[in-house]
This record gives C-alpha cells, sequence and structure tokens, in this order.
C-alpha cells in the first residue's frame, strides 16, 4: 500500500500532529506505528537512551529495532494492503545518527545506510516538521521532557541533516512550517495523506 512516516526534531509538533491524524484518518483504516518503541527492543533502545550508551551502540540498538519494527508490524501491514504511517523512521536514525557519530566514524551517514542497505523498507512520502531550534527547547522544557538529545547545538546539526535529506530526495519529502498553529498543521497532513492513499490506491486498480 503506502507508507508514509513523520519526522522532525524533538518539540517539533511531530508527536501532537500524530495524535490528531490517529483521530481524523481512522477511516482509512491505517496502521499507526512509531520507532522506536513498538517492539520489545524499542524498550531497550530507549533505556539506552536515557542511560547515554556510546553512540555507536546505540545507533545499533535502533537499528535493530527498526528490523523488529519491520518484521512485525510494517511488512505485515503492506502485505495486507493497509497504509502505514510511522512516527519516526530510518531518516530519524539518519538524521540523529548522523550527528552523535561525528568525530567517531568518517562518514557517519554513508555508514548509518551501508547499515541498512538491503533490507530496510523506504517511505513512500515524508512529511517533515521544521522550526527554530529555541522554539523546539522552549517547548520541551514547558512540558517538563528532555534526553541528551535535546541540545541546542545537536539539534541544530539534527535539523540541518534532516534538510540535507529533503534536499536528496524531495519528491518524497514535504516540508511543514512547524510554527503553524496545530490545527493548520493537521488539516494540511490529513490532506496530502489522503491524497497519497488515493493515489496508491489507484495505481493497485490498474
Amino acid at each position: 500500500m503506502v507508507l508514509i512516516t513523520l519526522e522532525g526534531i524533538d518539540g517539533s509538533g511531530k508527536s501532537t500532529l500524530f495524535a490528531s491524524l490517529k483521530h481524523t484518518l481512522s477511516d482509512l483504516r491505517p496502521v499507526f506505528t512509531r520507532e522506536p518503541g513498538s517492539t520489545w527492543i524499542g524498550e531497550q533502545v530507549r533505556r539506552a537512551i536515557a542511560e547515554e550508551v556510546d553512540p555507536v551502540t546505540e545507533a545499533l540498538l535502533f537499528a535493530a529495532d527498526h528490523a523488529a519494527h519491520l518484521e512485525t508490524v510494517i511488512r505485515p501491514a503492506l502485505a495486507r494492503g493497509a497504509p502505514v504511517i510511522s512516527d519516526r523512521y530510518t531518516d530519524s536514525r539518519y538524521a540523529y545518527q548522523w550527528a552523535t557519530l561525528e568525530g567517531i566514524l568518517p562518514d557517519p551517514l554513508a555508514w548509518l545506510r551501508a547499515v541498512h542497505d538491503g533490507w530496510t523498507i523506504p517511505p513512500d512520502h515524508t512529511l517533515l516538521l521544521v522550526l527554530p531550534v529555541e522554539v523546539a527547547l522552549s517547548r520541551k522544557i514547558k512540558a517538563g521532557k528532555k534526553e541528551h538529545f535535546e541540545e541546542a547545538p545537536l539539534l541544530a546539526r539534527v535539523q540541518e541533516h534532516y534538510l540535507h535529506l529533503a534536499g536528496e530526495d524531495p519528491s518524497r519529502f514535504v516540508v511543514m512550517d512547524a510554527e503553524k498553529g496545530e490545527e493548520e498543521l493537521a488539516s494540511f497532513a490529513e490532506h496530502v495523506i489522503r491524497e497519497w492513499c488515493e493515489s496508491s490506491r489507484s495505481r493497485r486498480r490498474r
């Protein structure tokens, strides 16, 4: 069917948008999922984040969670024709781990892509929420939640990486201004996702 992903730095409003889409798109019967967290390995990833393990270990744990996520959620859903909407996916790994592995590996993005080569499923479409880093951090502080990824210099690098990935694949990415109101963002996202799902259904009928 169609694999759609939501991406953006922490504090971009991505998870709020994801929650809204669960309600507004329920008639399409999509599979809503996320990374990490949809498998038991995802729980270990979150533990690794909390304990701040070394970046290579962390990156490989994320990849292991992704492999399990594909096997248990993504592939079965796509095989039965259900649209899949994932809160974070491979681009999160490329953007975040690219930043944490800089200075440790000579070419972090190439290494990360090589780790995933041959077995991952690329997204069909990606909504990328972009906003100033200081705005994102102020939202996280208000929410009272903060992880080691959530430092201004790191998040600035991550957002640069996201925009680099979007520039490499503009036909897949739709970049959204995450400073806009929640209702406006949700309405726009619902509209484009419905179009993508309808286009996917039309192709299957041919």
